[in-house]
């Protein structure tokens, strides 16, 4: 991991100092909080539905709002009062999120799914969606709002597969390791709305696609299991990633057979590039990670830090190793320089139910090097956070560690060398008082890593 790919230096002259009251934590979570700003999703998708209605005339087709994902509230609330003001007519719609709240308008529902793995609400949701979409007649124009997380939140199985089935195999892959894009390619086979089947059960509906990305490279096949898009991959390519993952053990004997029946052609491949549905689908609007980085690099700028580094290569791969390699990147920053990266690294579980997140866990191997390395790492302080403010099954978005952090364990009973090879972030980080605690944020974009050096 370097610093080379974006580097913003800026003379001494134009240089601000760096108040010196400033803590590195202070000043970590002052970046942070720029960075969300610029994930709001809210100027994001009320542009993009104005940009989808005629410019010079009321809209006259009946417009339906399909909101998914965790900032599913926050899209569809922006894309209705633009609808409104351009006084579109809204026939209805769903919205599926985390937490149910009060519905922003009587003709759409509100539903709670469940999250990271499917579960009643989630299959309740489903069904909702499948009624609604028997309700949208061709010449309508669907507005699908998706952002992270739709994948479980909606997260049924496919017809003649069973629920608990599908249970199996998403906990499976939770505890795998895989990296967000094999993980999808698994998933959306066995999902009743994944790898395209929505798109085909809402033809010949004009569907206007509105995406917050969670993924790096803002792949529409792998957000929220693509399905609006056309699933690239055959029931052969997951038969084959699931031996080269040695998932195949782990999935149920129902999905496998499920599997064989599509590669022999007596169950239908999901839908292909083309298949009549896409050609009722406008260009797709996405929002990702990379403008997340720039608010929070501009604010870096604004506060004095001379260099500002955007790293290229996106974070990935297991969260511990990723962690270290961040350690010794911000050990290369002279004084006054910041450094940003943006990405989602995975764990891999090995037993037990431990507590924490990739975010903590990233953390907790980071601030161990950065505690080893002693005076070669004086001045440096991290964050790394999810943007939906949720870091694994916990209430934490992520940590804030410095060289101390592993003394703190320490002192507190617990051996953060331990702990990380356990997964056990969670405990020693708040013993620590590292653990970054935002609440949900109404976004999702993937995670956030800084790096200053006061």
């Amino acid at each position: 991991m370097n610093f080379d790919s974006r580097s913003d230096m800026h003379p001494a002259a134009t240089r601000q100092s760096i108040p010196s009251v400033r803590t590195g934590a202070v000043t970590v979570r002052d970046l942070f909080a720029a960075s969300l700003i610029a994930a709001d999703p809210t100027a994001f998708t009320a542009r993009a539905v104005r940009l989808r209605l005629p410019a010079s005339r009321t809209p006259t087709r009946r417009n339906w709002i399909i909101a998914v994902g965790k900032a599913a509230a926050t899209m569809a609330r922006a894309a209705l009062q633009e609808l409104d003001e351009r006084r579109a007519e809204i026939a209805g719609g769903l919205i599926v999120s985390p937490m149910a709240g009060a519905s922003p308008h009587p003709l759409v529902s509100v539903y709670a799914g469940n999250h990271p793995v499917p579960g009643a609400q989630s299959f309740a949701a489903a069904r909702a969606l499948e009624a609604l979409c028997q309700r949208i007649p061709g010449g309508d124009q669907v507005f699908v709002l998706l952002s992270g997380g739709a994948s479980s939140l909606i997260g049924a199985p496919a017809d003649g597969l069973e629920e608990a089935d599908l249970i199996v195999l998403c906990e499976a892959l939770l505890r795998s390791g895989l990296d967000i894009g094999r993980v999808n390619a698994i998933r959306k086979r066995f999902l009743r709305w994944g790898a395209g089947r929505l798109a085909t059960a809402l033809a010949p509906a004009r569907i206007e696609l509105i995406v917050l990305s969670d993924v790096i490279g803002d792949s529409l096949a792998q957000i929220a299991s693509g399905p609006c898009v056309p699933d690239p991959s055959t029931a052969t390519d997951v038969r084959l990633l699931l031996d080269e993952t040695n998932l195949t053990a782990h999935t149920p004997p129902a999905l496998l057979r499920y599997l064989d029946r599509a590669m022999r052609g007596d169950e239908e491949e999901t839908p292909k590039s083309d298949a009549p549905a896409f050609l009722f689908a406008g260009v797709p609007a996405v929002q990702g990670n990379g403008g997340v980085l720039d608010a929070g690099a501009l604010r870096a700028r604004v506060l004095g830090f001379d260099p500002v580094v955007i790293v290229g290569e996106p974070l990935h791969g297991e969260a511990a190793h990723a962690g270290s390699r961040i350690a010794a990147a911000a050990m290369a920053l002279p004084r006054g320089g910041a450094a940003f990266w943006g990405g989602e690294t995975t764990v891999t579980m090995r037993g037990g139910e431990p507590a924490g997140g990739r975010c903590q866990e990233m953390m907790l191997a980071a601030a161990i090097d950065l505690a080893k390395a002693g005076p070669g790492a004086s001045g440096i302080t991290l964050l790394a956070a999810g943007t939906d403010g949720r870091d694994g099954p916990t209430d934490a978005a992520g940590a804030i560690v410095d060289p101390g952090t592993a003394a703190r364990i320490t002192e507190a009973g617990i051996d953060p060398a331990a702990a990380l090879l356990k997964h056990d972030s969670y405990e020693a980080l708040h013993l620590a008082g590292a653990l970054l605690k935002t609440g949900l944020t109404g976004t999702n974009v993937a995670d956030v890593v800084i790096a200053v050096r006061m």
